[in-house]
């Protein structure tokens, strides 16, 4: 095990640094060629930001990854702590589907994409998933539901798949919420991938926290007036949701090694995504009840009730991060011992009951102010 840890910091460096790099040549160019985020009445931001950071999140993953895994092979062997060829086929489906997310993000962020095509090529990519024979074939108990059959694994692998991308998408809306849980998401990916012997993937998962890192720094903390702020639009958007659930998929498949035998897979994989995959479906309802367009973009997220009461976007990045670890931290030590239905159950409530009191303190300060501060 020892190589693949080291292997692991490697890759996250590798990756750390090659993103490092390759945003500032990104800032530089969208300067240059004045591709900037447009402003609205929707946005949060002032002044001019380019969305291209996401251009930096594949190419960096994929090399760092590529390239110590190549030299570990190469020197190592097929068998280094029990890794085999079988292990690796999948990754060459899933660097195709990102690939595909990757095409379509960066398209979007240049021209626009209407939401139904980019729906289009989660479902084709969703079916590459499939064909890499990583996809759900146990609930583990979720719903008291164990094996299931094939079939019903590609249709849900394929639902999970699109739900969690477009999660991932509509997350992003302060200054480093997207890239901040997807960093929380792949750390804890890696190290539960490293201690279950998946160590392939769990250098997957690091590469990704490697890549986010020095994005984050640009997104939270660059000065948009010094040219040194940057979005990750929606390349970088659907490429981290790709690769999460990638992960989230495998983390169901460590069933039978010791790390998953204490802890519930379904937990494992899903627990680091209940934020944005509570917050999409939160706000579908919000905005279907209001009678617009579920896909068309809103002020009615859970960041943005959390700025309606006044705090400044670091304060809400700081608490939805730590809302994140406190599930996977609670879910992860609650599954040795209750159903993982349950578990879900209790996550529901969790998150209703906390926006109801966040609804109810909005509302009471628009009493005061006499305007309405929430979409």
């Amino acid at each position: 095990m020892r190589i693949w840890v080291f292997n692991d910091l490697i890759v996250f460096f590798v990756s750390l640094i090659l993103a490092g790099i390759i945003i500032p040549q990104i800032l530089l160019i969208a300067f240059r060629k004045n591709l900037f985020d447009e402003i609205d009445e929707r946005k949060i931001h002032k002044g001019v930001v380019p969305r291209l950071g996401g251009i930096a999140f594949f190419p960096s993953i994929l090399f760092s990854f590529a390239l110590v895994v190549g030299f570990t092979l190469k020197y190592w062997g097929w068998e280094v702590g029990g890794i085999y060829f079988e292990t690796v086929v999948p990754f060459y489906f899933m660097i195709c589907a990102v690939l595909l997310m990757f095409l379509v993000g960066i398209a979007d962020d240049l021209i626009g994409v209407k939401y139904l095509a980019k729906f289009v090529v989660q479902i084709l990519a969703s079916i590459l998933i499939v064909f890499s024979g990583v996809f759900i074939d146990n609930f583990f108990g979720f719903l008291w539901i164990d094996h299931i059959y094939d079939w019903i694994g590609w249709i849900a692998t394929a639902f999970m798949v699109v739900y969690v991308v477009n999660a991932i998408n509509l997350i992003d809306g302060i200054d480093g919420l997207a890239s901040g849980l997807s960093t929380v998401a792949f750390v804890f990916y890696t190290i539960i991938f490293a201690f279950a012997g998946q160590y392939v993937y769990s250098m997957l998962a690091a590469a990704g926290a490697g890549t986010l890192l020095p994005f984050f720094y640009y997104n939270v903390f660059g000065d948009a007036s010094k040219k040194k702020k940057i979005f990750m639009g929606d390349t970088g958007a659907l490429t981290t949701g790709m690769i999460l659930v990638f992960c989230a998929i495998e983390m169901l498949h460590l069933g039978s090694v010791p790390v998953a035998m204490d802890y519930n897979p379904v937990i494992l994989g899903i627990s680091p995504l209940i934020i944005p995959l509570f917050d999409v479906v939160r706000v579908y309802i919000h905005r279907v009840a209001r009678h617009r367009n579920p896909f068309m973009p809103d002020k009615s997220h859970i960041h943005h009730k959390l700025l309606a009461l006044g705090l400044n976007q670091r304060i809400a990045l700081i608490i939805i991060m730590l809302w994140s670890m406190f599930f996977i931290v609670i879910n992860m030590l609650l599954s040795e011992y209750i159903n993982p239905t349950f578990i879900i159950i209790a996550d529901i409530l969790v998150w209703v009951l906390v926006n109801v009191a966040l609804s109810k303190a909005i509302a009471r300060k628009e009493m005061v102010t006499g305007k309405s501060l929430f979409d």
